[in-house]
């Protein structure tokens, strides 16, 4: 369209949405401007576009010509619209990018959040299909899902106990055969094959645990107290047996002590047949423990799992959790559905990982293993069943990749492709517009200052005057606002704009502003502020200017 970088840049990050993954800031690609720059002057052979104004967007102090070019901020300055990818993740990211919004209440970091899914298809088994198609009909990951979780609840117990041991049963075929090429690849005896094609036993209850073995996902809590995790495996009446897989990055070395202590744990002699450890976790092994695993355990450090999705795979199948209160599972507990580690809080103490173990190696002793083995009349584990149902009914369709992709149209895509439509037309008009705003905002913002604040009383209701001196900027280019924290947690802020009434008599430029508010709060709880305004634009993450009255 002929129009100047900043204008194009107004136009097209109206349609880019960025996920972040990471809830940590390592785990953001940083670069040194110096490998960066040769890459970026390419653009200057088809374009006019200064390289330094690219580098800055991924910086946090944009004239800072030393500081490293981050790939995060560099997105988020390229979109209007982010999220992370949990509830949680959400909230830690607001607090992670709290520094590109300075002066702005860390609830209004400009972050959402869509919860990830599973694509369900591609986890449940043959079994788990056929029971969902007869219940559910074979249509039922083609739209809309909520009217799945009744149906499920309608399954009998009998039918989801002949899934479960269906499932069991594959798993243990499979993670035998797998075992047992293993330790072919490794040249063990054939007394040590011929005794691991007898591991596992298709009626314990089956435990899991594969993933990428590094110090924040704390692999080896399980083996904190590595005799007393043998005895719980091991009891005569009530047997657990554990399949383990995973491997860590290759310049990991804490990541490789901790597959070592566990191969070492699983090759103690009593416990041949109850602990099995296998290398790697493809798809094919993790389509395989999703179909028979009992109880799929997950030990995060919170809040470092952004969202995790091993967990949603075992859901289609039957399969339960015993989880940290981190990433999804902090949004899908209930005491219905699974177990819970952790209080729900953040703990830097070392002596925590000791207590969370002793919390999970108490749930297996006192409530996971013994409900799995109460069995009714009929042989049947019902309590165990009735929350397999529980779990398959409310937790399958809602961490699915159906609901998932439903609320980031409805919530981003949607959105984002109308915004963009709208900036984009007549050759970028709104979008010239909306940079000759930003424009005039640059220019004149350091002449905006608060006057006299004034707070009256009627009854029950407080009224507040506020003067406010623009300079030369237009006050259509502003709002003026009250600002209220919340009163308590997951309470909302309270926010009133204010309205412009008369001119300040003598000065240039200078309006007052009032509003009316209830006296249900105290008058001193509430600040005036003055924030950018513009119909297209989206605050704050197109525009961070704030002004406080002192």
């Amino acid at each position: 369209t002929g129009q100047s970088f900043p204008v194009a840049l107004r136009a097209t990050r109206a349609g880019n949405l960025f996920t972040t993954h990471t809830p940590v800031a390592a785990g953001i690609d940083r670069f040194e401007p110096a490998l960066i720059r040769p890459y970026l002057h390419c653009l200057n052979e088809h374009t006019d576009i200064p390289v330094d104004d690219i580098l800055a967007m991924g910086k946090k102090e944009l004239a800072n010509h030393d500081e490293s070019f981050n790939m995060a901020y560099f997105a988020m300055r390229g979109s209007c619209w982010i999220n992370g990818v949990s509830r949680l993740h959400g909230q830690v990211s607001r607090q992670l990018f709290q520094a590109l919004y300075p002066r702005r209440p860390q609830d209004e970091v400009p972050i959402g959040h869509i919860t990830n899914g599973v694509h369900v298809p591609t986890w449940d088994s043959k079994a788990a299909d056929e029971l969902w198609t007869c219940t559910c009909g074979k249509e039922r990951w083609l739209g809309t899902t909520d009217a799945l979780c009744p149906m499920i609840e309608r399954i009998s117990v009998s039918e989801l106990s002949t899934l479960r041991v269906a499932g069991r049963r594959s798993l243990i075929q499979y993670v035998r055969h797998r075992f047992e090429h293993q330790l072919r690849e490794h040249g063990a005896s054939n007394e040590r094959i011929q005794r691991a094609q007898h591991a596992l036993n298709p009626n314990a209850l089956t435990l899991g645990f594969a993933r990428r073995f590094a110090e924040y996902k704390r692999p080896n809590l399980l083996l904190h107290d590595p005799d007393r995790l043998a005895r719980i495996l091991l009891h005569p009446d009530r047997p657990a047996q554990l399949i383990v897989a995973g491997k860590a990055y290759p310049n990991d070395q804490e990541g490789k002590e901790m597959v070592r202590a566990m191969v070492k744990f699983t090759s103690r002699p009593e416990l041949f047949d109850r602990v099995i450890f296998l290398e790697d976790h493809d798809m094919t092994l993790a389509q395989q423990l999703a179909t028979g695993i009992d109880l799929w355990i997950n030990t995060p450090r919170r809040p470092w799992e952004a969202c995790g999705t091993s967990g949603m795979k075992v859901l289609v199948n039957g399969g339960l959790n015993c989880s940290e209160l981190d990433g999804w599972w902090a949004e899908a507990y209930s005491p219905e559905v699974g177990w819970a580690l952790g209080d729900g809080h953040e703990h830097h103490e070392p002596e925590w990982d000791a207590h969370e173990a002793d919390q999970l190696y108490q749930l297996l002793e006192q409530k996971i293993v013994p409900e799995f083995y109460a069995r009714d009349p009929d042989g049947l584990p019902r309590r165990w069943l009735e929350r397999v149902r529980t779990s398959m009914a409310r937790l399958t369709p809602q961490f699915s990749s159906n609901r998932m992709l439903i609320d980031y149209t409805e919530q981003y895509y949607l959105p984002a492709a109308q915004a963009y439509r709208v900036r984009a037309a007549d050759g970028g008009k709104i979008a010239a517009a909306l940079e000759a705003w930003h424009q005039q905002l640059a220019d004149n913002w350091r002449a905006l200052r608060f006057g006299d604040v004034r707070v009256s009383r009627d009854n029950s209701r407080w009224q507040f005057t506020v003067q406010v001196y623009f300079g030369d900027l237009d006050p259509a280019c502003v709002a003026v606002e009250l600002y209220a924290n919340p009163e308590a947690d997951g309470r909302q802020p309270v926010r009133i704009e204010m309205n412009r009434t008369e001119s300040i008599s003598g000065a240039v430029n200078g309006y007052l502003y009032t509003a009316t508010i209830p006296t249900g709060r105290p008058a001193d709880h509430f600040t005036p502020r003055i924030v950018p305004f513009h119909p297209h634009a989206n605050i704050p993450v197109e525009e961070t200017l704030i002004l406080w009255q002192r």
